[in-house]
């Protein structure tokens, strides 16, 4: 049998495809590595979310090809790019498409039987849950992912998503409750939930957003600690679903709420709900109280001013949102925002980016500055014994996109651990605690 590794780039929802590839093949008895050089094929699973990505994905494929290797391309790349990228890459082995990971292990078998060149993209991606396999995970800590839906049926003017990953597919209720219960069984500490919009899940299903109901099973699992929600929609942010959240003990009080503008001219032109989103965030506020509130931000969509700038500049500046991530506008084809004019200058999309990054730094410390001298959760990651130090995230962090918490303790530690750390130092987006 040949030995496998795989490449990953992109979002959480790539990684859990990453490793359901990884299942399928484990299952088939390929040995799976995950150094590159000791493989004999390699999977890049590519990212084509935005232009740099595209980059990140493609400097991974040229690499492998240097190295000599057969390379299978799956996910967002091929899916977008269609064949044009077989004509581009002719040393690919295999090309598979973002709802056809189901084929991994034939595709694998053929071209290890023949150097042909397999292409198995389907045009109009419907993205299927594979129930059976056990997940292959990459990384294994103190959390770990549960992807509860894919594909969206939103259309937002920048975003090429929906054709990428088809329309909106829930899991099943217990489908998910029961991965939830194995990977707690196995010391997960925290589940974080993801999928294109998760206030959206089971709509497809059940007749009506589910989530409320999914976090109220969830809650039931005794070995959980926390659950995590990720990648909310503003106007399916509903009393009832705030107010569960509130109340169920293991759900995190912390929303990420990506808002992309707060100009009703920008909303407008990227198809957004058209929301006053001060009032938003304050129902959040009075609805969770001490809730973290994370969003993120576009900046240089085409068409946006000065003014409408400003309006986002004085929005972040009365809000104080917790965390907060600024992107500027990524051009991508076949989209509805491609087409519109004027475009704006890359100089200009980097200075407004750059100056809402410094406020929110200067928010954050600010906000940081205040935990000094009060005890907050924390679930540990990484532990040294040998300097009694512990690298952990607070209720208020998820993992991999916002901040830390660095604690000093003589008190036994392992990870995944849910401790109560005091607060002894604070820096832009990083805390230091003693435990």
């Amino acid at each position: 049998m040949k030995t496998i590794a795989l490449i990953n780039h992109g979002c959480a929802k790539n990684l859990i495809d990453s490793e359901l590839m990884l299942g399928k093949l484990a299952q088939a008895g390929y040995k799976i590595t995950l150094d590159e050089t000791k493989a004999d094929i390699v999977i890049i699973n590519t990212c084509s979310f935005i232009n740099d990505a595209e980059k990140e994905s493609v400097a991974s494929i040229f690499d492998m090809i240097k190295a000599g290797k057969k390379i299978v391309i799956t996910g967002c790349l091929p899916q977008k790019h269609k064949k044009e990228l077989q004509e581009l890459i002719p040393e690919a082995s295999a090309f598979l498409g973002t709802s056809d990971i189901d084929k991994i292990v034939d595709v694998i078998k053929k071209i290890t039987k023949d150097n042909k060149v397999k292409y198995e993209v389907n045009d109009n991606p419907e993205y299927i849950y594979p129930e059976n396999v056990e997940r292959q995970q990459i990384t294994m800590g103190a959390s770990s992912y549960i992807k509860i839906a894919d594909g969206c049926d939103f259309n937002c003017g920048y975003c090429i998503i929906p054709q990428l990953r088809g329309p909106y597919k829930s899991r099943k209720i217990e489908n998910i409750v029961k991965e939830a219960k194995e990977l707690a069984e196995k010391g997960t500490s925290e589940i974080v939930l993801i999928a294109q919009d998760t206030t959206s899940y089971g709509k497809d299903i059940y007749g009506k957003p589910y989530l409320a109901e999914l976090l109220t099973e969830l809650n039931k699992i005794e070995e959980l600690s926390w659950i995590r929600i990720m990648y909310t929609y503003p106007s399916l942010l509903t009393d009832e679903l705030l107010m569960t959240i509130n109340k169920l003990d293991k759900v995190v009080k912390y929303i990420d709420v990506p808002l992309q503008h707060v100009s009703k001219n920008m909303l407008k032109l990227m198809n957004r709900p058209i929301m006053d989103y001060k009032k938003l965030i304050k129902k959040i506020r009075k609805l969770i109280p001490n809730c973290a509130i994370r969003t993120t931000f576009i900046t240089g969509y085409p068409n946006e001013t000065e003014q409408d700038f400003n309006e986002l500049y004085n929005f972040i500046k009365e809000m104080k949102i917790d965390r907060l991530g600024v992107f500027e506008f990524s051009r991508e084809k076949n989209t509805k925002a491609y087409s519109l004019k004027p475009q704006i200058s890359a100089k200009i999309k980097k200075q407004r980016k750059n100056t809402l990054m410094k406020l929110q730094q200067e928010i954050s410390k600010s906000l940081n500055k205040k935990l000094i001298g009060k005890k907050i959760e924390c679930i540990a990651e990484t532990v040294n014994e040998e300097n009694n130090t512990i690298i952990a995230r607070s209720y208020k962090d998820a993992p991999e996109v916002d901040g830390l918490v660095y604690i000093n303790t003589k008190t036994p530690v392992i990870p995944g651990d849910i401790i109560t750390a005091k607060i002894t130092g604070a820096k832009q987006y990083d805390l230091i605690a003693i435990y």
